[in-house]
């Protein structure tokens, strides 16, 4: 049976492939000119948004429509992870060509059914159109127990900083990704990084419960890039040892402290502790490692110190106007 075209057609499937299945803190949602929720009583709001276009972060004869799904609520609910938070809510905006409103629509629904009920973030809304291309903006709603948010601005001269996971694995696998030939799969750990991140919710909202993170933000565009964010909210330097940074084995090691420096949509947690909280860290949580990669400096300038010296860290990741 052909499938019908018009918009109200297209909200109507979107509603019944992402409709929740567990209770819900939703008064109405899809269906009403907009949604009413439920903050619960003694959290702080988060509110964020991110854009997700076709040939800008994802190819469409490259990237499977199921990792397009997951991946752009993935990237836009790290935010939340970043500040400690828990996402309750998110509204799709989606425009796509008509050619796409089959079976590249249901597979793009179904990576993100498969995020929302994974990451326990419901759809409460949103908006369609046509446009020849695919551009997807998604804002995400979560909480956070008041006065626990973790910021950006308050790293100290001393601090050490951290990172979690391993970092430039998803660079890696989006130059696998390119140099591959027709639709991606995910056949290695790079690859899966690349194309269905994690973020790093649990451990977020462990740190900002415990009072451990002076600051911290994801690694969305390459640790260069947002450290050098991190540090200028703080008005302060960072001081960065390459030897310690945690680094995919599957490259030579001057190649893959390039992609653990500057390389994106790792989605990890970069976060600052002062001396005496680092002592309450693990080194793993939840089998997630965390790794001490060098320190705050009062000094309002970053470096990294290599085997040949101290050189001037210049931010190398992702910048769309660049």
């Amino acid at each position: 049976m052909k499938q019908k075209k018009n918009e109200d057609a297209l909200v109507a499937r979107i509603a019944r492939a992402l409709a929740g299945t567990k209770p819900s803190a939703l008064d109405c949602g899809l269906g009403d000119d907009a949604a009413l929720w439920r903050p619960t009583p003694g959290r702080q709001l988060i509110l964020t948004c991110d854009w997700f276009l076709e040939g800008s972060h994802f190819l469409r004869h490259k990237h499977p429509a199921d990792a397009v799904g997951w991946k752009c609520l993935a990237r836009a609910t790290s935010d939340i992870a970043a500040m400690g938070g828990q996402p309750r809510c998110f509204l799709l905006s989606l425009a796509l060509p008509g050619a796409l409103a089959g079976r590249w629509l249901n597979q793009f629904l179904s990576g993100l059914k498969r995020a929302s009920q994974a990451l326990h973030c419901e759809c409460a809304g949103g908006d369609t159109t046509w446009e020849n291309k695919v551009l997807i903006g998604v804002t995400v709603i979560g909480e956070v127990r008041r006065a626990r948010a973790i910021r950006r601005c308050g790293a100290k001269p001393g601090d050490l900083i951290f990172v979690s996971g391993t970092l430039g694995e998803a660079g890696l696998g989006f130059r696998q990704l390119r140099r591959g030939r027709g639709m991606a799969r995910p056949s290695n750990h790079a690859l899966r990084k690349h194309l269905y991140p994690e973020p790093r919710l649990a451990l977020g909202a462990w740190l900002a419960e415990r009072r451990l993170a002076s600051t911290m933000m994801d690694i969305s565009d390459g640790l260069s890039t947002d450290l050098a964010r991190l540090c200028k909210a703080s008005g302060v330097g960072a001081r960065i040892e390459s030897v310690s940074l945690p680094r995919t084995a599957r490259l030579p090691a001057a190649e893959a402290e390039g992609f653990a420096l500057h390389g994106g949509e790792d989605y990890e947690l970069l976060f600052t502790v002062g001396p005496r909280n680092a002592q309450r860290l693990p080194e793993k949580f939840h089998g997630l490692s965390l790794t001490c990669i060098g320190s705050i400096t009062k000094e309002r300038r970053l470096v990294v110190e290599t085997g040949q010296g101290i050189q001037t860290l210049q931010p190398g990741g992702w910048d769309p106007f660049r």
